[in-house]
């Protein structure tokens, strides 16, 4: 299925897709994707979640980004819309950070937010 969407909603670092693309090389797999989604749930409200996944569906849309696909459902776009996806190793913590212009808050780990 290539549903490979024109004009990409979200954005990916070019740091982050490095990462994607140790993380599949580690596994082996050149079809993996990294798959974003938002559920409900976390200290905020909703929660972000980060997979690798070589399937897509209907309701799955796919950008491309230095060489790594970033699959997003509909449902978790409408939250993300305008998002910038970064992979951030600092002192802290080694983790991808999403800049999302449509969080009204985030909770200090920065995987759950609210609208």
């Amino acid at each position: 299925m290539n549903n490979l969407s024109p004009t990409p909603a979200v954005s990916l670092t070019e740091r982050a897709a490095a990462r994607v693309t140790t993380l599949i090389t580690e596994e082996g797999d050149d079809s993996l994707m990294l798959r974003l989604s938002v559920s409900g749930g976390g200290c905020s409200g909703f929660s972000y979640g980060f997979c690798l996944d070589s399937e897509t569906t209907n309701d799955d849309k796919v950008f491309e980004f230095h060489r790594v696909k970033l699959v997003i459902d509909d449902m978790s776009l409408d939250l993300l819309g305008g998002s910038e996806i970064d992979y951030v190793d600092d002192l802290m913590a080694a983790s991808f950070r999403i800049n999302n212009p449509n969080a009204s808050s985030t909770c200090g780990c920065g995987t759950s937010f609210s609208i």
